[in-house]
């Protein structure tokens, strides 16, 4: 990075922070802090809704995510229309004639308080985790770029984040985030179009396109049941469905951006967009990782791309051998690369697109082979290295300014994202544990200045768990797995709430804390893909609390 990337980056960042302050500077009420005074129109809405989801780990991980498998992850998002139309019908009439600040409110009136602070609580403790991995995300990149300690650049990025958000509450997230995802998606489709000029003279995008199409990178459908498959259609219709439902409909983080609507038409257009354009937003984002991809076949890639790992691997005995390794990859490289220039030159030809297979495994070969010799070299070391597939394309191969831009959206994705969950852990702090089980008789004045204290607090929480967090198998998958290890049984609450009239709050309870021991233990024995962790969950709570409900009736006749 050179001088005009720090000012494109610094620029853009205090812009953001500056504007959302300002814009928001009169929220003196806790009505105001929380839901905005109710004034959000639907474009912004759904723009926030986006921005929410679409967090630094989105821009760092899908693009590697893609480049190592391909666009099949775009199937994850294949129930998410269905799902907002579910919610437009059935969540936002009933949070709207409840008029709530917070989805477990009507939990009580529907259950009893037990049941509202279970589902608060699980929110808290899944979300709060997932607070901190979005700060992580693009700290460690920072910290691997320049050397700083990763508790000063989680320290950066959540004091900026902090700050606005406690400064302005829910309308100083939705009025930055209209910002934030223009330069998201604009620096996106950008490098985009850079890598497409970065090809080859002689080799199109189409060739690039069909490239990647004979080495599996674009297979947008996988038909095939399998439950230890994370990405097929049905773990996307069926996992993905249950997993959106739950998230949109029962997440704070998302509710509380489309009860900030100036009226219900407001808010369902806000998450009918949001339905809309997510889908093609992902495509986008996969596509950008397979012609990353696509570029590293003329450009040699590193064998392995977390370069500080690497680093400490030539400090110990395996340099050696990793260095030998570097050498043979070299080699493949050099080969494939010539086979490929003659099948562009040859008209696709099948026979050499099988060899280019067949050197594709073996550079394939040699990457496990490198992570078995990080493992024995430094055995404390983080083997996947996806997540740095992307910002290392970022940061050798395009030009100044454009590289701050780049890391500007990344930054102002983590500063969106993680604003709007700040948000809502202090909102469901506020009015959920505190206002209703510590201090009922409070003032609006005292409601407003607790607000603010419960969502510092969580960005506290949010920077300790950032800096002791470790990568899952990629960042985009560590939030996943966490929201899938706690949605379902919150959906499953929420939905016995909505259809089942005749369950209680006991019965509903005591479903809820089996169903999550059940999909923990699922977790930790098996190996079933995480997305059907939230059809699961949800199944159960019915499930249970339907049969639990028949046992304390009958209990109860008894006892009479």
């Amino acid at each position: 990075m050179n001088w005009l990337d720090w000012i494109v980056l610094i620029g853009t960042l205090l812009s953001i922070v500056g504007y959302g302050i300002f814009k928001t500077r009169n929220a003196k009420d806790i009505k105001g802090f929380l839901l905005g005074n109710k004034e959000l129109k639907w474009w912004t809405i759904g723009i926030s809704i986006m921005a929410t989801q679409a967090s630094a780990i989105t821009f760092l991980s899908t693009p590697g995510q893609a480049y190592a498998d391909g666009m099949r992850f775009m199937q994850f998002y294949i129930g998410m229309p269905l799902a907002m139309v579910v919610l437009c019908v059935t969540a936002i009439p009933i949070f709207y004639k409840l008029n709530v600040f917070t989805a477990y409110e009507y939990l009580e009136g529907r259950f009893d308080l037990k049941t509202r602070s279970l589902a608060a609580f699980l929110f808290l403790f899944q979300r709060g985790l997932a607070a901190g991995i979005t700060i992580y995300a693009p700290s460690i990149i920072l910290s691997t770029l320049l050397g700083w300690p990763l508790f000063q650049t989680n320290l950066i990025i959540g004091v900026l984040v902090i700050f606005y958000t406690v400064s302005g509450g829910t309308k100083a997230v939705s009025q930055t985030q209209q910002h934030q995802m223009t330069i998201m998606m604009g620096g996106m489709i950008l490098a985009g179009v850079l890598i497409v000029y970065l090809f080859p003279k002689d080799f199109t995008l189409s060739d690039g396109v069909a490239l990647a199409s004979g080495l599996d990178k674009m297979e947008l459908i996988s038909w095939k049941f399998d439950l230890s498959d994370r990405y097929n259609i049905w773990s996307g219709i069926l996992g993905g469905f249950f997993l959106f439902l739950s998230y949109f409909g029962t997440d704070q983080s998302q509710v509380q951006r489309y009860l900030s609507g100036k009226s219900m038409t407001e808010s369902r257009l806000g998450l009918l967009l949001n339905g809309i354009l997510k889908i093609p937003m992902q495509l986008i984002i996969l596509f950008i990782g397979v012609l990353v991809f696509v570029f590293f076949q003329f450009e040699k890639s590193p064998l392995f791309f977390n370069t500080s790992v690497v680093n400490l691997v030539y400090q110990t005995e395996g340099r050696e051998d990793f260095q030998a390794l570097e050498k043979e990859h070299e080699a493949v490289f050099e080969t494939k690369k010539q086979v490929i220039a003659s099948w562009a030159n040859q008209d696709h030809s099948p026979e050499l697109m099988t060899t280019i297979n067949e050197l594709n495994e073996k550079e394939q070969e040699l990457r496990a082979q490198a992570v078995e010799v990080i493992k024995a070299s430094v055995p404390e070391a983080e083997t996947r290295d996806t997540d740095y597939v992307f910002i290392t394309f970022v940061m050798r191969y395009l030009p100044h300014g454009i590289i701050g831009l780049l890391l500007a959206a990344i930054f102002s994705a983590a500063m969106s994202s993680t604003a709007s969950e700040l948000n809502a852990l202090g909102s469901t702090t506020l009015v959920d544990i505190y206002k209703r089980n510590i201090k009922k008789d409070g003032d609006d004045e005292h409601y407003l200045k607790a607000s603010r204290w419960f969502t510092f607090m969580w960005g506290v929480i949010a920077l300790i768990f950032a800096s002791y967090a470790s990568m899952f198998e990629n960042l985009i998958q560590a939030v996943n797995i966490i929201g899938s290890l706690f949605y379902g049984t919150i959906l499953g609450i929420f939905l016995t709430a909505f259809y089942l009239k005749k369950v209680q709050g006991d019965a509903v309870f005591v479903a809820a804390l089996i169903a999550e021991v059940c999909v923990v233990i699922l977790y930790k024995f098996t190996n079933v893909g995480y997305l059907w962790f939230n059809l699961i969950g949800c199944a159960l709570v019915i499930c249970l609390s339907m049969i639990f409900q028949q046992f304390f009736k009958n209990k109860q006749e008894v006892t009479a």
